[in-house]
Formats: C-alpha cells, sequence, structure tokens
C-alpha cells in the first residue's frame, strides 16, 4: 500500500536529513560514514509526482534525480574558515546564462577595482622587483620622451598611419572582438571561447577604468599639444588607453593558452606594433605606452589568475546548487541537489 504523499515526502526528508547528521556529527568520519552520505539517494517517478500537489506542473515522464550530498576531505580547512567574497557571485555555468553572468561580471569589477587600487599597500620583499622595474623603467624614460619623439620623422604619412594602425586597440575594436569570442562559444558550445569573452570583457572593462583615473590624475599634454609632456597640463596623454587595453587582451589570451606559445607571441607582437605606433602617430610618448602597457599586462594577468583561484579555492560552506538534466525530446526530467558541508573544492 503506497504510503500518502504527505507522508511520502516527509520520509524523503527525513532519510536525507539523517545522513547529513550521520556525517556532520561524527568527530572522526570513516569511510562507511562517507559512503552512506555520498551515496545517491535515488528517487523514482512518484517521488517527482509530489511536486505536481506544489507547483502544479504536468510532468508526463519523470524518472530519477539523485541527491548529492558532497562533503570535504579529512584535511579540508575548518567550516569557520572566512567566506570568500566571490562566493555569492559565483555561478556554476555562469557563462551560459546572462542573467547570473552579468551579475557576476558587474561585482567582479567592482572587487577588481578595489583590488587593484589598494595594491600599492601589498607590496612586499616577494613581490617589489614586480613594482621598481617597471617604475624604473618608466621613470627613466619621462626625461627622454621628448627626445625619443623627436626623433621620428613625423611626417604627415606617418601620423596618419600611426593613427590607423593604433586604432586596432581601441575600446570600439577591442571589445567588438571579445564579444564575438563569447558569441561564437554560445553558438558552438566553446568553454573556451565563452572564458574568453567574459574575461576579456572584465579586463578590457578593468583597463578603461584604471586609464581613465590614471589620466585624470596625472593629466600629462600629448605630444602634439602645447607645452608637451608637461604632467597636470591638463592633458590625457599618461598613460596610454590604446596600449593598456591592447596588452590587457594579450596577457590574457597568453596566460589561457600557456601550452600555445603562438598565442602569446602573436598577441604580444600586435600589442607592441599598436603600442609603437602611438608614438608614431604623436599622441603618446614612449613612457606613456611603456606605463599602459605595463599596467594592462599586470590587469590581464591578475584577472586570469582571480579567475582560476577562484575555481579551485574552498567555497563557503552550506551553498545547495541544483542543476536541472533535462531531455525534452524524450520527455525525460530530472534534477541533482547538492549540499556542501563544511569546505569543499
Amino acid at each position: 500500500m503506497p504510503l500518502p504523499k504527505p507522508t511520502y515526502l516527509l520520509c524523503i526528508l527525513i532519510s536525507i536529513l539523517v545522513r547529513t547528521a550521520a556525517f556532520a556529527g561524527s568527530a572522526d568520519p570513516s569511510s562507511q560514514t562517507f559512503s552512506a552520505l555520498t551515496d545517491p539517494l535515488q528517487l523514482d517517478s512518484r517521488h517527482f509526482q509530489l511536486l505536481d500537489l506544489f507547483t502544479g506542473i504536468n510532468t508526463t515522464e519523470i524518472y530519477t534525480a539523485d541527491f548529492l550530498l558532497a562533503s570535504a576531505d579529512s584535511d579540508a580547512p575548518a567550516p569557520s574558515q572566512k567566506e570568500d567574497r566571490r562566493d555569492r557571485i559565483f555561478y556554476p555555468g555562469d557563462t551560459e546564462r546572462p542573467k547570473p553572468l552579468l551579475r557576476k561580471l558587474l561585482l567582479n569589477i567592482v572587487y577588481d577595482q578595489a583590488d587593484i587600487f589598494t595594491s600599492p599597500f601589498r607590496i612586499h620583499r616577494d613581490n617589489a622587483l614586480e613594482w621598481l622595474i617597471p617604475l624604473a623603467a618608466v621613470g627613466a624614460l619621462i626625461p627622454a620622451d621628448i627626445t625619443i619623439a623627436d626623433s621620428f620623422h613625423n611626417s604627415k604619412g606617418q601620423v596618419r598611419w600611426g593613427g590607423r594602425i593604433s586604432d586596432i586597440g581601441a575600446s570600439y575594436t577591442v571589445l567588438p572582438i571579445v564579444a564575438g569570442s563569447y558569441i561564437y562559444g554560445a553558438w558552438r558550445d566553446n568553454a573556451k571561447s565563452r572564458e574568453i569573452g567574459v574575461l576579456g570583457t572584465e579586463t578590457l572593462l578593468d583597463s578603461i577604468i584604471v586609464v581613465g583615473i590614471s589620466k585624470e590624475i596625472f593629466r600629462r599634454n600629448r605630444p602634439d599639444e602645447r607645452n608637451r609632456g608637461d604632467f597636470w597640463g591638463g592633458g590625457s596623454s599618461f598613460p596610454s588607453g590604446h596600449a593598456i587595453q591592447i596588452w590587457s587582451i594579450a596577457s590574457l589570451l597568453d596566460h589561457e593558452y600557456q601550452h600555445k606559445r603562438i598565442v602569446g607571441i602573436t598577441a604580444y607582437t600586435l600589442a607592441t606594433i599598436v603600442s609603437a605606433a602611438r608614438i608614431a602617430a604623436e599622441k603618446h610618448f614612449a613612457s606613456d605606452v611603456v606605463a599602459g602597457g605595463t599596467m594592462g599586462w599586470f590587469i590581464g594577468r591578475y584577472v586570469y589568475d582571480t579567475h582560476m583561484s577562484h575555481l579551485a579555492h574552498k567555497h563557503a560552506s552550506l551553498i545547495p546548487m541544483i542543476t536541472p538534466d533535462l531531455e525534452p525530446a524524450t520527455r525525460k526530467y530530472g534534477i541533482a541537489l547538492a549540499f556542501n558541508l563544511g569546505h569543499s573544492n
């Protein structure tokens, strides 16, 4: 005799709670306890018929769903470990669904900017050279900027072609390219292309914000303006926006395709050409493009490393995850519900 629906549902819930408590209450989880916890709880179509009572959905034929209770291994950090602030904006499959994707992108940019502008306060012995070498290079170039600029022929043809070539690094050129990568990845179901589209957009927006604020701080006059090279003269030369954007994307691509060196070489070659073209177009000094390129490279690496480290870090506990398993063509439906107990990868 089948149990009434409310009773049957209660039995399912009690089963889940008992299995969870069996592991959580164990001071020294044994392999048997772990096995009992992680073994799938098999439900047949009668269980899903209970959904009709609450949702009103008429499920024609629903098969099975596994309620998987994932737990950390014995040497995982204690549940009291501080929650990663990006947990709240991390979604599985977030490069496929627009709503969580846009939310994650915007909040990540907020966190990125906070990390970028507070990074000088985190200089230590291990990363000091990453700061000192670029600063020394830019500092050495600033006094020589006008001499380097005058060493070019600076003909009208040179300036015109320099401007055309450097447009490759403009935001109106690069943003559609990374957006196209995401569209291609969504169309062809290519996860790598989607990831490059998402991280590329985040990298470019980070770069645009950083360079916009930096230009307002330094206000350096451009080579084709009066009092050229003067800082705080009302200009927008330092650092180069084209350089920071093209080098940030080049850095991201290099890190994404670490095992395909030709990608990084090609990206960096193009970034170098664009940077040199900005000098030839009399839009920037050498120190402008070196500063912009260096900042872009570090932003690209930062976005990639932050993305990869977050995927690998131990996420906060008790975050339920529901994954649908739908096959409309065969009229088969299922769901999987997972709970992270403590912390898990």
